[in-house]
């Protein structure tokens, strides 16, 4: 039987009761996923597992509970819903341990969807724009599905994989899923700004998907000699690497390369990336190590949260009780960057959220998980501020953490925490 089949017949591996890893972000295989929602009907407590994935996600929807349930690493908006509706459960786990639960068989895979540039005249393909932990769920798992996309890009690193490895093959013909970049608000330029105020030439940048990296990224264009290790990147590093800006020449893991586990962005990045070897894509169990970020000397890590108290400690993964993405990749790079050579850890956020309520609250909301704790924090910054918060006691934190919140809150903030000590 040839390898080459359609959608709906290489679904048909699928049984009630296996678990399915899905490759994440803008990889994610969405024909294959909606071949095996199409076959709900036949199918009963069918487990479907992934980070963050982009575009639908026929399969989450509670009418279809009793044939699938989805297991989130990290909660994309395509699949937040699951967590109330209860259809859908949270894992925590730090990126940089996921794969290991595939290959100490904490979580056993019978299938694996993955989405793969077509192969070479070797027969090789690559995973392109997202490797994560998808190499260890290969490894993992009992039948390896793939759709074969001319508009995968080919990528260096960790995802190349032999026509061999996959069981069956569906060829596609699809954009992959982006990101254009989005214009920086006021805010954003500000906190962008005091982001670049910390970086130095030859620093290493750690940095997410949003505006506020991209305006971090948009005041850099006079450094020199950056750095890139990063769990992803998008379009802001593209002209900095074209003007050498970002050449990689002192970082001390993979010197001279770019590295990332996933990337999200337009398709200017997509076809930046293609069969680029100065980038190379690696799984998340090496870039985001703790060991090998450290190695970079003068390590900026940027990460952002939901709320921060004024002692430090940052919730970035739920809204109270709420769960609202996930652990990630935050404190392999905070601990990474804290313990590099001149290295600096960032929590970026705007002072205040879309309705006008601080984000710098007194304690967090009950239920509010803390990502990051008091003790790994150094800098936070607002649009109002750099709060260095390295080496200082809890009253002089507060102090800080006040003078960077919105001036319209910073009485009550202060206030609120003293009154809680009473």
């Amino acid at each position: 039987m040839s390898k080459y089949v359609t959608a709906a017949q290489a679904v048909q591996v699928v049984k009630s009761g296996d678990r399915v890893y899905l490759q994440a972000a803008a990889a994610a295989p969405t024909i294959l996923a909606n071949a095996l929602a199409d076959r709900a009907s036949e199918l009963r407590n069918v487990e479907i597992c992934h980070l963050h994935t982009e575009g639908e996600a026929r399969y989450a929807t509670p009418e279809l509970s009793e044939s699938f349930h989805v297991n989130s690493f990290f909660i994309g908006a395509n699949v937040r819903h699951t967590i109330h509706a209860g259809n859908g459960s949270y894992t925590p786990v730090f990126l940089s341990e996921l794969p290991n639960l595939f290959r100490k068989n904490v979580l056993p895979l019978d299938v694996i969807f993955i989405h793969v540039s077509p192969p070479d005249r070797h027969g090789y393909c690559s995973l392109g724009v997202s490797v994560e932990a998808t190499v260890a769920a290969i490894e993992n798992a009992k039948i390896v599905i793939a759709q074969v996309n001319p508009q995968m890009p080919r990528t260096f690193g960790d995802g190349i994989l032999h026509v061999s490895e996959i069981n069956y093959l569906v060829e596609v013909d699809t954009p992959i899923y982006g990101h254009e970049p989005t214009p920086f608000s006021m805010e954003e330029e500000k906190i962008g700004s005091f982001i670049a105020s910390l970086i130095e030439d030859k620093s290493t940048l750690q940095m997410g998907i949003g505006s506020i990296p991209n305006a971090a990224l948009s005041k850099l264009k006079n450094h020199k000699d950056l750095g890139l290790h990063t769990e992803m990147f998008s379009d802001g590093v593209i002209d900095l690497i074209e003007n050498n800006v970002i050449n990689c020449n002192y970082k001390g893991t993979l010197r001279g390369r770019a590295l990332a586990t996933f990337l999200i962005g337009s398709k200017r990045l997509y076809d930046f990336v293609n069969d680029n070897p100065f980038i190379e894509m690696k799984e998340s169990s090496m870039v985001n190590d703790t060991a090998r970020i450290r190695k970079n000397p003068k390590m900026v890590s940027i990460n952002s949260a939901i709320e921060v108290d004024v002692t430090g400690q940052v919730c970035a993964d739920s809204i109270g009780a709420k769960m609202y993405s996930g652990v990630g990749g935050q404190m392999d790079f905070i601990r990474g960057a804290s313990l590099s050579l001149g290295g600096k850890a960032i929590i970026a956020l705007p002072s205040t959220t879309k309705r006008g309520e601080s984000r710098i609250v007194p304690y967090l909301k009950q239920g509010a998980g803390v990502v990051t704790t008091r003790s790994h924090v150094q800098y936070i910054i607002t649009e109002n501020g750099i709060a260095d918060l390295y080496g200082k006691t809890l009253r002089q934190r507060v102090t800080e953490l006040v003078r960077i919140a919105h001036p319209n809150h910073q009485e009550s903030i202060e206030k609120g925490y003293y009154d809680m000590l009473k």
